[in-house]
């Protein structure tokens, strides 16, 4: 098992994360790390080794791993194929939405493409998030609740790039609908539940023989 992280090692990974959020990872260097968390140079090398195994950490502890949360999924009888996946919906818009800082690291990175070991990181979560969610499709075709040949990439892309694109624009939807009056928490409650009404009825779509 991996030791805990000390207090000193999550201030790092917190003041790296926010940096790497407004500058970019090309454009964030480690003495601008260490000067906002205000930790001498050396402790990030002697704690991570380099700026991008610093990266990789936060990507290690940030990813959304739907494992434990499929798992439970296929033991409840007392939802049905279609409800099991708008759970699994409601869980990925409250994950990226309550890690907002990091999924825009996230989509920073994957435009740029320039650090192959984060990528490579990203594609690998990617892989096994598929392959649990497939397991849940498998159920609902073989109660012939959903079609055959289901694109899971492509509805992963529609589910993540969709929060993903609302996240960058988060103050054009506001001022679009004139909701500048509510606060913070109110508009991020409005939004969590357009994004689920959203995606939910595509997924319907996608997944079941209903047109």
């Amino acid at each position: 098992m991996k030791p805990a992280l000390s207090t000193k090692q999550l201030q790092l990974l917190d003041t790296a994360e926010a940096l790497f959020s407004q500058k970019g990872f090309d454009g964030t260097s480690v003495r601008d790390i260490s000067e906002a968390a205000g930790i001498n140079t050396a402790m990030i090398s002697y704690y991570f080794g380099s700026k991008e195994k610093l990266m990789e950490e936060i990507f290690e502890r940030k990813s959304l791993n739907i494992k434990e949360k499929v798992a439970d999924l296929l033991k409840d009888d007392s939802l049905g194929p279609l409800e099991k996946m708008y759970s699994l919906v409601d869980m990925h818009i409250e994950g990226i939405m309550s890690r907002k800082t990091f999924h825009r690291i996230l989509l920073c990175e994957q435009i740029v493409n320039q650090n192959p070991s984060i990528i490579s990181m990203v594609d690998k979560i990617k892989i096994k998030n598929s392959e649990y969610i497939n397991d849940l499709i498998k159920v609902g075709q073989k109660k012939g609740v959903f079609k055959k040949n289901i694109d899971i990439p492509m509805m992963t892309n529609t589910l993540i790039g969709t929060v993903s694109y609302m996240l960058i624009n988060w103050d054009f939807y506001r001022n679009y609908h004139h909701l500048e009056s509510m606060t913070e928490e109110e508009f991020e409650r409005l939004v969590k539940k357009k994004l689920s009404a959203h995606i939910k009825n595509i997924y319907k779509a996608i997944l079941t023989h209903e047109s």
